[in-house]
């Protein structure tokens, strides 16, 4: 069963009344990178390939990423904490799509607290503020062995 997003909120960090929804929170951009070496995933382990940050545009409304087709990641402005007993998933806001783009994450295991990324994938042209809302967390209900101890832990936050 998913959670309410009064629930949800009490798990993110900084959040604002607009942002928590029915049944999620929505998480807002606040880098764009793009990935500019291979990386690779073995059995034995994995290495992130570089990636540059995409400058955004100062306008009159602010920084501004001008986004041509492509794949990008996007870096969440919040700090996540996956409570016990619970599972996250990250799922696109409409807007994003309706602007012919897609937000790909993984699952956010219980335990993990940091500042995660998706993968975005742009079809057309299309131009993201930073601060606006383009994900929406929920938590739901999860049986589990152990909780996150991996290498993301504490991913932007302080301290790491």
């Amino acid at each position: 069963m998913y959670e309410s997003g009064a629930f949800v909120a009490d798990h993110v960090d900084p959040v604002a009344a607009e942002q928590v929804q029915p049944n999620g929170v929505d998480l807002t951009v606040e880098a764009v990178l793009e990935q500019v070496e291979a990386g690779r995933i073995g059995t034995d382990g994995k290495t992130i390939g570089a990636r540059d940050p995409v400058e955004p545009d100062a306008g009159e409304d602010g920084d501004v990423f001008v986004l041509q087709p492509g794949g990008y990641v996007l870096q969440y402005a919040e700090t996540i904490s996956i409570p016990e007993a619970h599972v996250g998933f990250v799922y696109p806001r409409s807007s994003l799509m309706r602007n012919s783009c897609m937000l790909n994450s993984a699952v956010w295991d219980a335990g993990y607290t940091g500042k995660g990324e998706g993968l975005l994938e742009v079809h057309h042209e299309v131009e993201l503020e930073r601060g606006a809302r383009v994900a929406q967390l929920v938590l739901a209900d999860a049986d589990h062995a152990a909780t996150y101890d991996g290498s993301y832990q504490g991913e932007r936050t302080p301290g790491e």
